[in-house]
């Protein structure tokens, strides 16, 4: 279907939303007819009077005629003059597709690429082009695997898809918002009634009566029709428009696939999804790991330290590229499933130009670092950006620590008897890896997935472990306390006062000691690798291949797990344990090595 078409479908089903409203009042103006005609005057006063209410919303949703502006997203502009080889690239790739190439260049922090025109007269007038390119994108794909993506959305601008977008976009608008005014009516109305069914019962209630049960049964249906009257239009509206839009996409496909080659384009396509997960678990597990402690990654790492990832994790991502997203199809999705368009693509006759995965996109720009530091000022917020920068290995180190320390502390807590009632129940055995700290500090653990990802939270939080309100001296009273009761034969009564199974709780005996010694095993490890830091004996070690690990004292990782067993035997002993957390005068050297994992806790 070319633009012409198109536009005048865009306009057909924009001025069905107008027919519909005029149908609908027609109807309420034959009904005041009907009722000033044919029956008495004080029933053709309410039929005026519902009329008039019915038809407020509907005339307010096709005289309201401005759209909301679009959200803007945060980025940094560029100009031709800052990044020229990522602006002649553009401009090469919308000369081959044929169209105009963009106005303005805009760099944003997330894993997408778009364009966007602020087209006049419905969207029969061009205005200024836009074209939005996230950096973790670019961190990801190849030059070659750019060019596909920028030809996509060139793409667009060749078939008028962003002018015609803004018909679309109208219409959506306008059917949604006259369904919401009739909602947020119907909505008033039932609060209403409510209201004054309480204030009665209440009344009744005083006088000794019985008081009826309140019941809004039917409040408010006129408005709820007129609502899902507009809801089956705009359902219609929605399925077409967006048809058109999936359509569009692969159109789009097939124009990046003629200019960049088919090879590269399936492949920016394959890409696309990997990055977008291997971005989610690096902002979950490596740039928000230290907000919890008052901590960021240096000025421009919070973005630019995904490239560490991505060069460190590349057999992982790898695996992942072979398998596409499985992605539920529904009739209201505006892009095809992924899987769909790598295989047309793929389908399409090779035209012998191989994929180039040599160089970076990133080498577009002129300073990757500055560019990265730039668009980190837009995307965080003022609070977020007043946090402490620390190198990457001193904030896990910090982080983590502060992660180790509170866990530690509610396991304590739980375990003494004054947690509050608060569930800090370990949920696994330790020495399993890939635990996640902040939900427990796994000395295996996955930096960050426990840490508050929020970028404003509170900026005055201190990066030191003994910062914590549960600091050194809390801990380590909480582990004698632990191992003193340990040793006074409490180690069972302990384990009755952590969360249980119903399998643990109707076990008794050998069986029920079963179950628990894990878990308190796991605890204590927790309070140990607590201890370890307070002492300045332990350190965590930053890793971006695998999970951060905690380096314990040279020999220490052989004797704890034998230790941690004794103390919670049949017949405990932390006389071990005891041990090797006797302060020594001179610093021990250290080897790097992964401890026995002290046991998340939820």
């Amino acid at each position: 279907m070319g633009p012409t078409l198109r536009a005048a479908r865009a306009l057909v089903l924009l001025a069905g939303f107008y027919l519909l409203g005029l149908v609908l009042l027609a109807a309420l103006a034959a009904a005041d007819w009907a009722a000033a005609v044919h029956t008495p005057g004080a029933f053709a006063l309410k039929v005026f009077l519902v009329s008039a209410v019915l038809a407020l919303p509907i005339v307010r949703g096709m005289f309201m005629l401005r759209t909301p502006p679009q959200e803007d997203v945060p980025g940094v502009r560029v100009d031709e003059s800052r990044e020229p080889r990522l602006w002649q690239t553009v401009r090469d790739v919308a000369q081959q597709v044929g169209t105009r190439a963009p106005d303005e260049i805009v760099l944003t922090g997330d894993v997408n690429a778009a364009v966007s025109e602020d087209s006049r007269l419905l969207g029969l007038a061009g205005g200024t082009r836009r074209l939005r390119i996230g950096l973790p994108l670019m961190t990801g794909l190849s030059e070659s695997g750019l060019r596909a993506v920028l030809a996509h959305e060139m793409g667009h601008y060749g078939n008028a898809d962003t002018r015609l977008a803004a018909v679309s976009e109208r219409g959506r608008v306008h059917v949604l918002r006259t369904i919401a005014h009739f909602e947020e009516r119907a909505d008033a109305k039932v609060s209403k009634e409510r209201a004054r069914q309480e204030k009665k019962a209440a009344s009744a209630v005083a006088k000794g009566r019985k008081a009826k049960e309140v019941d809004t049964t039917g409040t408010g249906v006129t408005y709820r029709a007129m609502a899902r009257l507009y809801t089956a239009y705009g359902k219609f509206y929605l399925r077409a428009t967006l048809s058109g839009s999936r359509r569009a996409e692969f159109a789009a496909d097939v124009a990046a696939a003629r200019i960049a080659g088919r090879d590269a384009t399936s492949s920016a396509l394959r890409e696309i999804p990997v990055i977008d997960a291997a971005h989610d678990f690096y902002l979950n597990c490596y740039a928000t790991l230290g907000v919890d402690a008052g901590l960021l990654p240096p000025p421009g790492e919070f973005l630019g330290g995904f490239r560490h990832l991505l060069a460190a994790r590349h057999e992982e991502l790898d695996a992942l590229r072979g398998e596409l997203p499985t992605e539920p199809v529904s009739p209201y999705d505006s892009h095809p499933p992924i899987a769909e368009r790598v295989a047309r693509i793929e389908a399409l006759p090779d035209d012998g130009r191989a994929s180039d995965p040599v160089r970076p996109s990133l080498s577009l720009l002129a300073d990757a670092d500055r560019s990265f530091a730039a668009v980190e000022e837009t995307v965080l917020t003022p609070a977020a950006l007043g946090l402490r920068r620390l190198d990457w290995p001193e904030l896990v180190h910090a982080a983590m620590s502060v992660q180790t320390e509170r866990s530690a502390q509610r396991f304590g807590a739980l375990a003494l008897g004054t947690a509050g009632g608060e569930d800090t129940s370990p949920h696994g055995t330790d020495g399993g890896g890939g635990g996640t700290p902040g939900h427990g500090a796994d000395a295996h653990g996955t930096p960050g997935h426990g840490a508050d990802a929020r970028p404003g939270a509170d900026a005055d939080r201190t990066s030191r472990p003994e910062a914590d309100p549960e600091g050194d001296g809390a801990g380590a009273a909480t582990l004698g306390a632990l191992l003193d009761a340990i040793d006074a034969g409490a180690l069972w009564r302990i384990a009755e006062r952590l969360p249980r199974s119903a399998e643990a709780a109707a076990a008794h005996g050998r069986a029920a000691r079963e179950f628990a010694r894990p878990q308190i095993r796991a605890g204590l490890s927790q309070l140990v690798s607590a201890e370890y830091l307070r002492q300045g004996r332990a350190r965590w070690q930053l890793s971006w291949a695998e999970s951060a690990a905690l380096e314990l004292p040279y020999g220490h990782v052989d004797e704890l797990p034998a230790a941690l067993e004794a103390a919670v035997a049949d017949h405990p002993d932390t006389g071990p344990l005891r041990a090797l957390l006797e302060p020594v005068a001179a610093p021990e050297t250290s080897v790097p090595t992964q401890a026995p994992a002290p046991g998340p806790t939820a």
